[in-house]
């Protein structure tokens, strides 16, 4: 695999993941947020709604967040939540995107 295919795979790959990201805080919160729309100062995500998103990032992608990990920052953003993910996983290019 060349360079250029596996930075389309990541790409990709993370385009999947921040839709799967999106449509669970638009279906919970009933407004489809931005990628970069801070969803704690627009009160979007509450510490309950945080919680969820732990599960759901867990159970949706098969990481374990924990320790230093479980920060508002990682859960600011969908971007933020795409991130970690990566790096969770250990995509090369984990953390690029928050």
């Amino acid at each position: 695999m060349t360079a250029e295919e596996r930075v389309g795979l990541a790409s990709t790959e993370t385009d999947t993941i921040e839709d799967k990201i999106t449509r669970f805080v638009a279906a919970k919160a009933k407004v489809t947020p931005a990628v970069d729309q801070d969803l704690i100062s627009t009160g979007l995500v509450t510490s309950m709604f945080a919680m969820q998103l732990v599960v759901f990032l867990e159970q949706t992608f098969s990481v374990v967040i924990a320790g230093s990990d479980l920060q508002l920052v990682n859960f600011r953003t969908v971007e933020a939540m795409v991130a970690l993910v990566r790096k969770l996983r250990g995509d090369a290019a984990g953390g690029g995107n928050a």
